[in-house]
């Protein structure tokens, strides 16, 4: 007998946003499309800044800085996020975040508040392709692990756990080895193995998510390029050389001599090569953007996967710049398909904004920013 199974697409959607004092916008509340809303203004007039509201949201935090004070508008004593949300299941709640200068934040979803911020991650799964993208090329180790556990911990919130633990234990570790005093030796393997057990864990993730990703990947990077690159994504862990809890206290009189721990899953690093090449050091700026979107879409279609196929929502923020034609062609028609939910976009001009509302030919907002002010467009 053959089985049919219907896979149900449910999206996450974002149906009123209001803000109040976030950047340099004093205030705006705007309904928006569940389709696509397009943001049309010149640089610095706060298109980014309604994107990050939307992040901010959906991570407790900004897309730029992990200072909220920062986000605050200048002068102004407080700040205020409210969004509307609602799926295709019928499911609807409210979350609103506030906080005044100097006081820590609130988060409320419904009217209740957390009790930690964590338990809202993962909640409302958002995927956001901006210009500093790039670093997950040109930056440091950092960058490509922050993404990597920012993904998986929308999906995953022992891994979430696993990351604070292990973080304690590697911060305590290493204050130890800085002191001038000789540390305590059982209090040092407490630390180590606390290390190796949660590193381990983070490892088995990590590595899971590097192979669950690469054929989205490979597959969308094939679409934007037309297969005129080759690249690659490695997993790079001290968890494969050996044993963990071995590495970490092999290491450990050479760690005290350097101040810090050598060995470890906060070591850990994706190798991103062109043709057999780093490609840090190869190929154009068109080049390194493309393989960036091309891995922020994959990891929305991932999210989409291991969120019980609930669509993610997308923000685009001016993704166009630095790429030849037919690569904006080829990402215009990927995310105007059917693989993508709500989406919101920014640019400087309507030509590449027209090309992409040709081929949706669905329902649509579009927004004029400018000075902070946000102001719909008929």
């Amino acid at each position: 007998m053959i089985r049919f199974f219907l896979i149900i697409i449910i999206a996450m959607l974002l149906t009123h946003l209001s803000l109040l004092n976030y950047r340099n916008i004093a205030d705006a509340s705007l309904s928006l499309s569940p389709n696509l809303n397009c943001l049309i203004g010149f640089n610095g007039e706060g298109k980014t800044n309604l994107l990050d509201a939307i992040y901010y949201l959906s991570f407790c935090r900004s897309a730029f800085t992990t200072i909220d004070a920062n986000v605050l508008r200048h002068d102004e004593p407080f700040f205020s996020l409210e969004g509307h949300y609602t799926d295709n299941s019928c499911g609807e709640m409210v979350i609103h975040c506030g906080m005044k200068r100097g006081v820590r934040k609130v988060f409320r979803r419904d009217k209740k508040a957390y009790r930690k911020l964590s338990e809202h991650i993962g909640l409302i799964p958002v995927v956001m392709i901006a210009p500093s993208d790039i670093a997950i090329i040109e930056g440091g180790s950092e960058v490509r692990r922050h993404m990597m556990d920012t993904t998986i911990a929308q999906y995953n919130h022992a891994y979430l756990h696993s990351l604070t633990r292990y973080q304690q234990a590697l911060t305590q570790r290493n204050a130890l080895l800085k002191a001038e005093e000789e540390p305590d030796d059982m209090l040092m393997d407490v630390l180590e193995e606390q290390m190796a057990d949660e590193g381990m864990r983070i490892y088995e993730r990590r590595k899971q998510f590097v192979e669950e990703i690469l054929p989205y990947f490979n597959r969308l990077h094939n679409i934007i390029t037309h297969k005129t690159d080759n690249v690659s994504i490695v997993y790079a862990s001290h968890c494969q050389r050996d044993e963990l809890l071995k590495l970490i206290r092999s290491g450990r009189e050479k760690d005290r001599i350097v101040g810090y721990s050598r060995y470890g899953i906060h070591r850990d690093d994706l190798q991103v090569e062109l043709n057999g090449w780093a490609m840090r050091t190869e190929g154009s700026q068109g080049q390194h953007k493309s393989m960036t979107i091309a891995l922020k879409l994959a990891i929305y279609l991932l999210l989409q996967q291991k969120n019980n196929n609930i669509r993610p929502i997308l923000l685009l923020d001016d993704i166009f710049d630095k790429l030849d034609a037919q690569r904006v062609e080829n990402i215009v028609s990927l995310v105007a398909g059917e693989d993508f939910g709500q989406i919101f976009i920014t640019d400087t001009n309507r030509t590449h904004i027209d090309k992409i509302l040709e081929k949706v030919g669905s329902d649509y907002q579009l927004f004029n920013v400018e000075h902070g002010t946000i102001t719909p467009i008929s």
